[in-house]
């Protein structure tokens, strides 16, 4: 029994590294942070995520505007609560790569090559206390092909540091009411 159940965890694992091989192949790093690094509560904030490929590999955004190309996108989750309040809608890179699949019925599949870059608004907290903090994605769904294969997403959990600083500053009208929901909701 021993000998069966070491076999399908080894089996299992390896498995699992090969699943994985794609991604030492396809992607250089990825890699969050804030600019600024170091903000008031109040303050608004802008949360990165670079992701730098290999040549040879696409990415593709978090939206496609094609309904047929629904299904090749990245996912990226936001954490929810915590000393940072996200608002608005992520930011998509610019200048996407586009191209037609006529046998999967699509007309504009966009993509990403090289270094791509999401970004997304978060309010500090008017409630936020002074200190570094860690803010990681509840989950990025990296979706990576090359010219001729796609391979299976793999889940990150991206995480960058903010240094909270200072005296609370008004929050920007342009993100007050989605603001004053997210503390009401706490």
């Amino acid at each position: 029994m021993w000998k069966s159940l070491c076999t399908l965890l080894l089996t299992a694992a390896m498995a699992s590294a090969q699943s994985d091989a794609w991604y030492a192949k396809a992607v250089k790093s990825v890699e969050a942070s804030f600019e600024p690094a170091t903000a008031k509560p109040g303050q608004t904030v802008t949360f990165k995520l670079t992701i730098d490929l290999h040549e040879g590999y696409h990415t593709y955004p978090t939206m496609q505007k094609d309904k047929n190309a629904d299904g090749q996108v990245n996912k990226i989750a936001f954490p929810e609560g915590g000393p940072l309040i996200f608002v608005g809608n992520v930011k998509e890179p610019k200048n996407p790569d586009v191209k037609a699949e006529p046998l999967l019925g699509i007309k504009a599949l966009h993509t990403y090559h090289g270094i791509v870059v999401y970004e997304r608004t978060a309010v500090v907290s008017p409630k936020a206390t002074a200190g570094e903090v860690r803010v990681a994605l509840k989950a990025l769904r990296l979706s990576v092909c090359d010219e001729s294969s796609c391979y299976g997403p793999k889940t990150l959990t991206p995480a960058t540091k903010l240094t909270i600083t200072g005296d609370p500053v008004p929050v920007e009208k342009a993100w007050a009411a989605e603001v004053e929901k997210a503390l009401a909701g706490k």
